[in-house]
Parts: C-alpha cells; sequence; structure tokens
C-alpha cells in the first residue's frame, strides 16, 4: 500500500470569518475525495500557537516541534545543498527588503513580492564573499525563491554563536525558533547577543556590519538603478532571522514511522526538513509563475516518487502567498487550479484499492489577518478500503470538524500516527 500526504500551504482560513476560502472555491477533486473519505481537523502546534512554516511541517510529519530546537536557517541551507562549518559559522534565513536609505526605515520586508529569482541571485552575487573588518569574518550569501536568500556569517579567527536575535524586527526569538510579533517597529533591528559569551557578541558584530555594509552596496546595484527608475521597490536591504550553527541530532523520519518517505517540494525549508530527517528529495523545477505548468511539472514527480518510497509527502505552496496577501480571490483561484491541474489528474491516475490519499494544510492563512493563525485546519483521508466514510461532503473547515470520525485532534504531531494505525501501515 502506497499513502500520498498532500499539504496545501494555508490553504485553511479561520471561520470567524465565513464563507472561508475552501467553502467559495469550485473543487470538483477534493469534493469527490471527501465523499469518499474519514475525516477531522487537528490544530497544527496547540489552540494558542500560530505556527511558522517549518513547526507546522516538523508538527505533520510526526514530531513535536517543541522537542526540536533548530534554526531554520540551517533549513532553509539544507533546502539548497549548502552546508556550514559548526562553531565558525552561523546560517541564517535572510529576506531581500525595501527601506527608505535615509532613515533606515522598512517600507516592505518582501520588496513588495516584485523580486524575481533571477535578480535576486544577482544581488546575491554582490553580496557573496564580502569580508568583514575584525575577527576574520566573512559572509556567504545565495539567493533561493523570489526574496528570500540564505546568509552565512563566518569567521577565520574565532568561534561564533547562533545565540543572537534577528534583525527582521517582525520576528523575536524563543530558543532557536522564531515567533511572528503582532506588532514590531518597521526599523531593521541590531541583532544583539542572547547570552553573555564572547561568541555570541562577536558574531552580532559581524551581523551588524554586514547589515551596513549590504546596504551601501545593494542601494548602488545596477539592478536597483534600474528598479528605481521603473518605480518599483527595491532590494536595498537583507534581513536576518533564525540563527543556527550545528546540525542537531533527531531521529529519521523511518524510525518514527517505520516507512520510507519521500519529499517533493517547492521551498527550500521544506526540502531542508526533508534531508534533515531522511526522506528521498524529488528534485522538481522551480515555480514559474504558470501554476498549470508546476502542477503539471509535480504531478509527474508525485507519480514517479510513488514507485520507490511508502509515503510521498507533497507539500504545494499556492494558496499561502494570496493569504499573507489578503486577496481572497486570488487565494480561492489558486485552490481552484491546484484542483483542477493536480488533484482531478491525480485521482485518474491511481488506485484508491491501493493507494491512500490524505489531504490537509500545514495552517491556517485567512487574508482578513494576513497572516498564519492557530486555527483548527482541516484534513481527510481517501482509501476503498475504509470500513466507512464520513458523510462528508466537501473539503472544508466545517465539513470535516463537524462530521469527520478524526474528531479534533490536539496537536498535529498526533495526526500521522492515528492514520495510520487506522489505515494498519506500519
Amino acid at each position: 500500500m502506497k499513502v500520498i500526504l498532500l499539504v496545501l500551504d494555508g490553504v485553511a482560513d479561520s471561520i470567524r470569518y465565513r464563507p472561508t476560502s475552501l467553502e467559495i472555491a469550485k473543487t470538483e477533486g477534493l469534493d469527490s475525495l471527501a465523499r469518499k473519505s474519514i475525516g477531522g481537523c487537528f490544530y497544527p502546534i496547540d489552540s494558542e500557537t500560530a505556527p511558522e512554516s517549518d513547526a507546522a511541517v516538523f508538527s505533520i510529519l510526526g514530531y513535536n516541534p517543541k522537542d526540536i530546537n533548530v534554526g531554520r536557517g540551517l533549513l532553509e541551507a539544507l533546502g539548497i545543498g549548502v552546508s556550514i562549518k559548526g562553531g565558525s559559522e552561523v546560517v541564517f534565513r535572510a529576506n531581500f527588503a525595501t527601506i527608505d536609505y535615509e532613515s533606515r526605515k522598512i517600507v516592505d520586508r518582501r520588496v513588495g513580492r516584485s523580486l524575481t529569482s533571477a535578480e535576486a541571485r544577482e544581488l546575491a552575487k554582490s553580496l557573496d564573499g564580502v569580508r568583514l573588518s575584525r575577527y576574520g569574518g566573512y559572509v556567504r550569501v545565495f539567493a533561493t525563491i523570489g526574496h528570500r536568500a540564505v546568509v552565512i556569517v563566518g569567521s577565520n579567527e574565532r568561534e561564533l554563536s547562533a545565540n543572537v536575535s534577528n534583525t527582521d524586527p517582525a520576528y523575536g526569538r524563543v530558543g532557536r525558533v522564531s515567533v511572528a510579533l503582532d506588532k514590531f517597529e518597521p526599523y531593521i533591528a541590531k541583532c544583539i547577543p542572547l547570552d553573555n559569551t564572547e561568541e555570541a557578541r562577536i558574531t552580532c558584530e559581524l551581523v551588524n556590519e554586514f547589515t551596513e555594509r549590504a546596504i551601501e552596496i545593494l542601494e548602488k546595484h545596477p539592478i536597483n538603478t534600474v528598479r528605481a527608475q521603473q518605480g518599483i521597490p527595491k532590494a536595498n536591504a537583507l534581513l536576518l532571522r533564525d540563527a543556527e550553527d550545528r546540525y542537531p541530532n533527531i531521529q529519521s523520519i523511518s524510525q518514527v514511522h517505520g516507512l520510507s518517505f519521500g519529499i517533493i517540494a517547492e521551498m527550500p525549508v521544506e526540502k531542508g526538513i526533508g534531508r534533515l530527517l531522511g526522506m528521498s528529495v524529488a528534485e522538481v523545477p522551480p515555480p514559474t509563475g504558470d501554476m498549470e505548468r508546476d502542477l503539471h511539472e509535480r504531478l509527474k514527480a508525485t507519480l514517479s516518487l510513488l514507485k520507490t518510497v511508502d509515503v510521498a509527502y507533497v507539500h504545494l505552496k499556492g494558496p499561502d502567498e494570496p493569504g499573507h496577501d489578503g486577496d481572497k480571490a486570488r487565494k480561492v483561484k489558486s485552490i481552484e487550479t491546484i484542483d483542477k491541474f493536480y488533484i482531478q489528474l491525480l485521482l485518474n491516475s491511481i488506485d484508491l484499492s491501493n493507494t491512500a490519499i490524505i489531504v490537509t494544510a500545514d495552517h491556517a492563512t485567512p487574508p482578513e489577518l494576513k497572516a498564519h493563525t492557530s486555527d483548527l485546519v482541516p484534513i481527510i483521508v481517501a482509501y476503498n478500503g475504509l470500513r466507512k466514510t464520513d458523510g462528508i461532503s466537501r473539503f472544508t473547515e466545517i465539513e470535516c470538524c463537524t462530521k469527520g470520525s478524526l474528531s479534533i485532534i490536539p496537536h498535529g504531531y498526533m495526526v500521522l500516527k492515528k492514520i495510520f494505525t487506522l489505515l494498519e501501515i506500519h
């Protein structure tokens, strides 16, 4: 028996704002699956925590994220195949951002989502290899997708520490994990040591020097000159968060579940989690902006991956971004596109007699709030071998939560174990 674990990033909304995107969307494929399924809903972390993407994915895969203390910077680096030298390098997740050059006030933390990956690569090249004035300091910079990047701060002379604060003011740190802040001052934050060690102090000195150097280099970059002439935001700063300086010791996913897993994902953080947990990572082309074409590639990869693993984890990013942008109509369109060009075609390509499909979300991203929330997310499990189905007619928050026999599961990390037990998979 094979399993497809399909995670639609941020597809859920809050039922405080009905109708939800799932209720509005026309989803023939999802609804067909729902009618053949058992279902329920769960809190990705708990009823009070709005999850970050990495914590939500760990939880869905059966790991209590509160037991995993790893900075997202490392996960993003693993996702693009970049390693760090433990002890002398600290890796960060970074955003190219738009600031007012004179005041250093942040205008847009993501350059208005207008920065292309090609532009970001050119900007990263201008920063990669920058030498800092003290401690034999240096910086490595890697653009990933759009405004996202990985930054590694290193020293040839001293030990460094990841126990430092973020320069991205939108996120605070709790241990190695960042927490999105409801309110923050829109200025690049100084990197501050979170302990009294020399290593943390030196790391912050290097980070703060690089932050200023990056602004000076990016402000004058030809790409930003052209963008300014075209009246679009400059990518003239980098915001750093989620530092890490070591590789964690963590149980592989095959040890946790006794099954082989593979992953198909677009973003480095999910790929990095897959590599960290020992999953096979299927390489797919990066998003092109043409969802129909992109989904076709992901469908081909899904069917290929299923031949080599027990569980194919497929993470589709589509609905999350319009949720963050507050664009409900675009979120609905994204859901409908995934349904038409991935789910309906998938159902024509597999046999539910020997393959189970689990569909869920990693978290809710309601357009009304433009952020991840702690709301319940729906889940369905479709398989012809089920003893009975739940009478769910549509894949929506209300249908799954009120009719699903899986009921309300208090933590995401409990979900897979419960489903695998029901399906008698081990």
